[in-house]
Order: structure tokens, then C-alpha cells, then sequence
């Protein structure tokens, strides 16, 4: 069990929420695992610093182009301003100098809607 689980899983026990349904747990489970080819150039622990890429702690909800500021976004980044949501994570997630011309991530995107879709419920859990 990783530590996205362990923790829901406490906070149910607690009562300080519900915990997770089976489909639920497994989609952040492969989430974790897509994750895994983003920690080439990504961090997302709590307190982990920045590396290649800013660190991912948090991302969902958060501003974009500037949330981590000692990191050294790109203009077409930190023009694009907002928040980072699911649907705004999927464009970038699927192809990100589509999204944002200019972007010095050299990731190509992730073509499967699932992988996707699994990779933002685990960025989901991945916060305070």
C-alpha cells in the first residue's frame, strides 16, 4: 500500500472522510505507477525541492506558472495564468508545448485519456 492509500485510509478511520471506493483506489494506484515517468524531471513530496521540473506537490488547485517561486517557469507558462484543474491538467498532460508554445518541458504528452485521467486522481491525492 503506498502512502496516498495509507493516508486516505486514516483519514476514514478517523472520520475525517470517506474512504475511497475499489475503482477509485486503483485508478490512483496506476496513477502512481504512470507518474513514475514524470520523476525524471519531477518531484512530489511534501517538502521536496525542485529538480529538471518544478515539484508537483500540490499542483491541483494551484496557480500556473508561478506556485513554485524559486522555479524558473517559461513567459508562456506564466502567461497562461489560472489554475491548474483536471480538465486544464489533461490538455497539458496530453501535449504540453500544444498547450503552451515555447514550454522547455521536453515531455511529449501522454496519448492514452486513461493514463491521464489516472495520473490526475493520483496529483489528486498529492496535497495538503
Amino acid at each position: 500500500m503506498n502512502a496516498a492509500s495509507w493516508s486516505l485510509l486514516a483519514l476514514a478511520l478517523a472520520g475525517c472522510g470517506s474512504a475511497p471506493d475499489a475503482a477509485s483506489t486503483s485508478q490512483i494506484a496506476r496513477g502512481e505507477r504512470v507518474f513514475r515517468r514524470c520523476t525524471a524531471c519531477h518531484t512530489i513530496g511534501r517538502y521536496a525541492g525542485d529538480t529538471d521540473g518544478p515539484n508537483l506537490y500540490g499542483v491541483l488547485g494551484g496557480p500556473v506558472g508561478e506556485r513554485r517561486p524559486r522555479f524558473a517557469y517559461t513567459a508562456g507558462l506564466k502567461a497562461l495564468g489560472g489554475t491548474w484543474d483536471a480538465a486544464r491538467m489533461d490538455q497539458w498532460l496530453a501535449n504540453p508545448r500544444r498547450m503552451v508554445p515555447g514550454t522547455t518541458m521536453a515531455f511529449a504528452g501522454l496519448a492514452d485519456s486513461k493514463d491521464r485521467a489516472d495520473v490526475i486522481a493520483y496529483l489528486a491525492t498529492q496535497r495538503p
